[in-house]
């Protein structure tokens, strides 16, 4: 089946960071940040009948992309910003990039966490010297609790994905893929992105229209919290509905971002979203056939190639983001019970 084409938005609007905000942000992360490999799979390609890359950010410092932009968000603030801390709402990813950052810093950090988020999530953010404050996501607004924290103690939100520091951050894995197809001499045909709300796609958007701008690149979504697919179709920002549930925590944005989504709406050809199971079929064969750990949200891109969400053609090249790998035990082994032949 193939993608519908994304609307083009009526207005266009400032950009709000550039491919040289990029470049600064690769130096500021050079010294703490991973630079994860761009894997292929043989059995893989030929599974699906074309050449697959992997960018393995599940292999990322606090395994997921999100430190790349939660360290240059920290490393961009003064010494007095830092020394007054940091606060930080996130189902976990984010959470754990700002705490570890924060570590780094020797910041104070306190991090507002949905009391429902992957325990592994909420053990490893604590773990780097964070404060946690859970809240209910079905009853509570997070963001008024940052907020409020922020008043309180005179500190610095640190936003996921809405902040120019971060979509920075995250665009210097853009970067990395760009750079690393052409190492192998590869041209990328597509590139499909994890989507929550928005920060990793507009960081990788920016870098491939500067360094690859014949790629197209395609968000993926979990079916219920397709925002980004449906926003793009309709050149402006649609919230999802309240209620449905996901096993991809990382990807449950209300809605896509207001500094993220007019990046993407100029660059990305498409959304494209899963289900919960297939999510399951792709974190089953990433762990027995690819040897790698990938939590739910960071496999929505394999899941989406499985599922023939895409058509693409034998002689082309496409790379996928695996964005995260902070699965609970429990949850993989559940993925893996349902897939025993994966």
């Amino acid at each position: 089946m193939s993608a519908p084409e994304a609307a083009t938005p009526e207005a266009a609007t400032p950009e709000v960071a550039t491919l040289a905000d990029l470049e600064a942000a690769r130096e500021r992360i050079a010294e703490q940040a991973v630079v994860t490999p761009l894997l292929t799979s043989p059995e893989l390609s030929r599974k699906l009948g074309y050449r697959v890359l992997l960018k393995c950010e599940n292999l990322q410092r606090t395994g997921s992309f999100k430190f790349r932009g939660a360290y240059n968000a920290l490393a961009s603030m003064t010494p007095e910003q830092r020394a007054r801390g940091v606060v930080a709402f996130s189902s976990g990813n984010h959470a754990q990039g700002v705490a570890a950052a924060a570590e780094i810093f020797e910041a104070p950090a306190t991090i507002v966490m949905p009391a429902d988020a992957p325990a592994i999530k909420i053990a490893n953010t604590r773990s780097y010297g964070a404060e946690v404050q859970l809240y209910d996501r079905y009853r509570e607004e997070r963001e008024a609790i940052g907020e409020r924290l922020v008043e309180e103690r005179g500190c610095t939100l640190v936003r996921p994905f809405d902040d120019p520091r971060i979509i920075a951050g995250q665009g210097t894995c853009g970067l990395e893929i760009a750079e690393q197809a052409a190492a192998v001499k590869l041209e990328l045909d597509r590139v499909l992105v994890c989507c929550g709300g928005g920060g990793l796609t507009a960081g990788i958007a920016l870098a491939l229209e500067g360094r690859s701008p014949r790629t197209r690149i395609y968000t993926c979504e979990p079916a219920d919290f397709d925002d980004t697919a449906r926003s793009l179709a309709a050149g402006a920002r649609l919230a999802n509905q309240p209620g449905p549930r996901s096993i991809c925590d990382a990807l449950l944005s209300a809605k896509p971002g207001e500094l993220t989504f007019p990046i993407n709406a100029r660059r990305v050809t498409a959304g494209l979203t899963v289900t919960d199971r297939e999510v399951e079929t792709a974190m089953a064969y990433a762990f027995r056939r690819l040897k790698l750990v990938v939590e739910p949200g960071g496999a929505v891109c394999l899941a989406a190639l499985f599922a023939g969400k895409l058509e693409v053609g034998a002689s082309e090249t496409v790379c996928i983001t695996l964005s995260g790998g902070n699965v609970d035990p429990s949850v993989l082994a559940a993925a893996l019970e349902r897939n025993p032949d994966v």
